[in-house]
């Protein structure tokens, strides 16, 4: 009989101690998450297979521009997720043997606060010929309810020829979600 009472007590005390875990245990990503983050991997493998073959021929080293990836619904806006898409891609483009230019160094490139470096059609061919590139890679996201499409696309500046374009998806994990959130400023 003691024993049926000690087997209880001590069952008793591991499903009480069970319900002393929080559930909301916080684990922070380490270094080695951080360095093989799928959405850095995936934004690089996207601007490899965009310039993969590319031949640049006798202008190979001539600048190229990268503008900051828009809102498909409204390309006068952009979110963190198209600032941070943009920046990857420079990188990418470098590390690939571009000359990338870095426009947030010029002062007669306009950089709109919360947008980036925004580059229309109409604006184009005069920011290019400042800049003395030839090509532009512009691109656009989508959000959708599970994945946000991502289209890249190399133009030619001088007549607005898609040269090479690229489409790929990404994920609406928690990283992309706070990414996709556009900062409110308050009215003036």
């Amino acid at each position: 009989m003691n024993y049926k009472l000690i087997l209880s007590a001590a069952m008793a005390v591991v499903v009480l101690a069970g319900c002393a875990v929080p559930n909301n245990v916080r684990t922070d990503p380490t270094y080695d998450d951080a360095a093989a983050s799928r959405f850095v991997a995936l934004n690089r493998e996207a601007i490899g297979k965009l310039v993969a073959d590319f031949d640049r021929g006798p202008s190979g080293d001539t600048p190229v521009l990268v503008a900051t990836v828009v809102n498909v619904n409204d390309m006068r806006r952009t979110a963190p997720l198209g600032r941070t898409l943009s920046e990857q891609y420079a990188s990418s483009m470098a590390m690939a043997g571009f000359n990338v230019k870095e426009m947030k160094l010029r002062g007669d490139v306009f950089i709109r606060e919360e947008t980036g470096e925004l580059l229309l059609s109409r604006e184009i061919k005069d920011i290019a010929r400042s800049h003395n590139a030839n090509m532009v890679l512009v691109g656009t996201y989508s959000t959708a309810a599970n994945l946000t499409f991502v289209s890249l696309k190399f133009v030619r500046t001088e007549d607005s020829r898609i040269i090479r374009a690229y489409d790929y998806a990404l994920p609406n994990d928690k990283d992309v979600t706070r990414l996709l959130q556009v900062a409110t400023t308050p009215a003036r």
